[in-house]
């Protein structure tokens, strides 16, 4: 198992790579530079600038300079936030962000394995057709359609929830985006959980339990170690993107986490820190899908970590 883990890890090295030259090199063919303004500056401060920050050399010496400096944990500095690196921005942003993603994490994760659950065991009843029909709703409404009604029906209408703002971290503000970024994961892990449960549910070792007069929760409980493998395979990716920060519901609810510095550096062209967002997801989905891959081999010993 430490072997395979081992070879896990060293295949994704080339991985990392592609995805850092790939992102290195398509954000500098967009228009536009960190310094354009909408009054250019004088052609010799323009120079000087990018001699500063090393946008006058060939880009084959950027990007290995970068790589070095990735080497040495270095993420460079913001060209737009002028006074700070890209560090210190993740250092202020990835705890708001692991904070949201984390909460949103452990709520989708109850809604959608409560609600898969009890779909599967009332099949083609009435309850199955209603967490279907929550579900679908989940998948289909974008969260910045829901935030912005659940803002004016908890936040505006009844004035019981702020409607955004960090607020220290207050349970109060971190309601409402929690659950807008849990929502359409729930419904996809209830549709997981239903589809693979159900399944389960009919094969012989089950029907015997039942035969034996196992109690529903007994059978259940062995009937989840097996339906679960499906949703353990979606939490790598899931979980990161989470973790790492909704763009769309960190921008809605004023959240000051990495979604929202991302938007910034993207639309001011800010390379160093975009670059830095995409290298961080892309480390986080590795380990984490290397840690989901570790799950599912506990919840089934006859599957070991892919190499």
């Amino acid at each position: 198992m430490i072997a395979l883990l081992l070879r896990r890890l060293l295949h994704s090295v080339p991985t990392l790579f592609l995805v850092v030259a790939g992102s290195f090199f398509l954000i500098r063919l967009a228009p536009g530079g960190p310094f354009d303004l909408e009054r250019p500056l004088p052609p010799a401060a323009m120079e000087n600038l990018r001699r500063v920050y090393g946008l006058d050399e060939p880009l084959a010496v950027q990007f290995l300079r970068y790589l070095a400096s990735l080497a040495r944990g270095d993420f460079g500095p913001s060209f737009s936030f002028r006074d700070l690196t890209v560090t210190d921005l993740f250092a202020r942003g990835l705890p708001v962000s692991a904070t949201l993603g984390g909460l949103a994490l452990v709520l989708a994760l109850a809604l959608g394995l409560s609600l898969g659950s009890l779909a599967a065991l009332r099949r083609g009843g009435i309850a199955d057709r209603v967490v279907g029909l929550l579900a679908s709703l989940g998948l289909a409404v974008p969260n910045f359609v829901v935030a912005p009604l659940l803002q004016i029906a908890f936040g505006l209408g009844l004035a019981w929830l702020p409607v955004g703002g960090w607020g220290g971290g207050s349970p109060k503000n971190l309601i409402l985006p929690v659950v807008t970024l849990a929502l359409p994961h729930a419904a996809g892990i209830a549709r997981l959980t239903r589809a693979a449960l159900a399944e389960v549910l009919v094969q012989p070792h089950i029907r015997t339990q039942r035969a034996m007069g196992f109690s529903r929760l007994r059978i259940l409980r062995h009937a989840l170690r097996g339906a679960l493998l499906p949703v353990v395979a979606t939490l790598g990716p899931l979980a990161a993107g989470l973790m790492t920060g909704s763009v769309v519901v960190e921008t809605i609810f004023g959240l000051p986490g990495i979604g929202r510095y991302f938007v910034d550096g993207a639309l001011n062209r800010d390379y160093t820190l975009v670059m830095g967002t995409v290298v961080l997801v892309a480390v986080l989905v590795i380990l984490l899908n290397l840690v989901a891959d570790l799950c599912a081999a506990i919840l089934d010993p006859r599957i070991t970590p892919s190499a």
